[in-house]
């Protein structure tokens, strides 16, 4: 972290539940002044910048639709005029419903790729020249991308667009000390993993990394914090899978 008194500046999309809120906490724990960003969640972000703010912190929370281009230009100025321009972006906001192919219906294909996709998309293309030189990038992909799960179809061909643009935004941003990389976790302990599963499915799914057991929040909150911080400086363009082994 800079020794200055003004704190790094990050943005974390989908920050109001799950590894979202746990980034957000670790990253304010380290030093950073947090935007907090959510579409709907307006109570779970609140309750987030009030504990960030309790602890000592920086924080705000900024409602924003990540799928709309205006929505994401706002969110980024009002952190800019709220905290300070913007040092680290983490794409956290997702969705993930798995279907069948043969069952998605248009409109579920249509969200799965605007928030997955034009979301990340979307925050890349204002990160180009709203991002401060030295800056830090982390997108979302997942570990599923590697086990070709029915029903995960989808959704694992959004989060393959999402490590393409790692790979390439990463050389799109030469000259400019600014890394981009993604996080691809394995099952994790979250509303969004749980959701209509049953417990035998849970237990599956646990079972299936060498650790024998699912990914808490907290693990993934470290490994970005691992990637906004200075030991990271030297990963570019890389998707790092923390799933404890899964694939």
């Amino acid at each position: 972290m800079s020794t200055n008194q003004q704190p790094k500046v990050a943005i974390v999309t989908g920050a109001s539940r799950g590894i979202g809120t746990a980034i957000a906490q670790r990253l304010a724990k380290d030093g950073f002044a947090v935007a907090v960003n959510y579409a709907s969640s307006a109570g779970g972000a609140d309750a987030l910048v009030g504990a960030i703010r309790e602890a000592g912190g920086k924080a705000v929370a900024v409602q924003a639709d990540v799928s709309k281009p205006d929505d994401v230009r706002r969110m980024f100025e009002i952190t800019e005029r709220e905290l300070g321009k913007v040092d680290v972006l983490v794409n956290n906001a997702g969705v993930m419903k798995p279907t069948p192919l043969a069952d998605t219906s248009d409109a579920l294909y249509d969200q799965t790729f605007d928030i997955n996709v034009r979301g990340t998309f979307n925050t890349l293309r204002e990160a180009a020249t709203r991002l401060n030189d030295g800056g830090r990038i982390v997108n979302f992909s997942t570990s599923v991308l590697a086990l070709n799960l029915p029903g995960y179809g989808i959704y694992t061909a959004t989060k393959a667009a999402v490590e393409a643009f790692t790979r390439v935004f990463a050389k799109e941003l030469r000259g400019r000390n600014i890394t981009v990389n993604a996080v691809a976790p394995g099952p994790i302990a979250t509303a969004l993993f749980l959701e209509g599963k049953s417990d035998e499915q849970i237990e599956t799914f646990a079972k299936m990394p060498p650790l024998q057991r699912l990914g808490e929040p907290e693990d993934v909150a470290g490994v970005v914090a691992f990637l906004v911080g200075p030991d990271a400086s030297w990963v570019n363009g890389q998707t790092l899978r923390a799933n404890g082994g899964l694939a």
